[in-house]
């Protein structure tokens, strides 16, 4: 499977006018793992928000080079999730197929078995009946990784995935993610985990509400980088935030 580029050219991006990330610009390659680095405060889940066509830019733009924002799977943190509702695993991971069958469409023969065969490579084989409410959060982690092997997307935006699960689970996960990568899709991650960025990502794009630095992970995430971001988020909050334009490119 091979995705398109997805191109970022002087994004700024905030609310109701504020800005919260300024002026991004690079591109993210086709069947590229990126994660998306930096501390509390630095812009990461509005990024990933607007790579999602969920928040549109107040300058620049996003491009997406043959892609339609139907082909991007997005994983919120789990904070965002109802956790509560009332659905058990088989319907929840059903709805992964609405990308193909629509809202209301059946879900046949084919979108079955591909929703056993998602709930098997997640290790949940017969948890269909389960309420959503009655799982760990490991469990429901799997349940929401499943979801996007049903969605079958070509490009996978993940919120803090490994927030709060158990070690094995994050193990599993993180090979689901590698196969993803091996399969050609793109992969974009927002990740606290510094030392899984450095594991999984090949990529990484370090934030402090403007890019420190994008490009191979080690180097992205050194200790004078990831001191210089630390800095620069007290900074912002010290301070009354400007939208200002840096001239200085921050990707290839």
């Amino acid at each position: 499977m091979s995705a398109g580029a997805i191109r970022l050219e002087n994004v700024t991006l905030g609310y109701e006018r504020r800005p919260a990330v300024h002026h991004i610009s690079g591109v993210v390659e086709a069947g590229a793992g990126l994660a998306v680095c930096g501390p509390n405060g630095a812009g990461k889940s509005t990024l990933l928000k607007a790579l999602a066509g969920l928040l549109t830019p107040l300058g620049g733009r996003i491009v997406y080079d043959g892609l339609a924002l139907r082909d991007i799977a997005y994983l919120p943190q789990s904070a965002e999730i109802d956790h509560a509702f009332p659905i058990d695993v088989l319907d929840f991971v059903s709805m992964g197929a609405m990308r193909r069958i629509g809202l209301f469409g059946r879900v046949g023969a084919a979108e079955r078995a591909r929703i056993a065969s998602a709930l098997a490579a997640v290790g949940l084989a017969g948890f269909e009946d389960r309420a959503i409410g009655t799982l760990s959060g490991g469990q429901m982690q799997r349940v929401l990784f499943a979801r996007l092997l049903v969605e079958d997307c070509p490009v996978i935006l993940l919120d803090e995935p490994f927030g709060a699960i158990d070690a094995r689970t994050i193990d599993d996960l993180v090979k689901i993610i590698a196969r993803w990568r091996e399969e050609g899709r793109t992969v974009i991650a927002v990740l606290h985990e510094l030392d899984l960025a450095r594991r999984a990502f090949p990529q990484a794009l370090l934030l402090a509400r403007e890019p420190i630095f994008w490009g191979a992970t080690q180097e992205a995430l050194s200790e004078a980088h990831l001191a210089q971001a630390s800095h620069m988020v007290e900074a912002y909050d010290r301070e009354a935030e400007e939208c200002r334009r840096d001239e200085t490119p921050h990707a290839a």
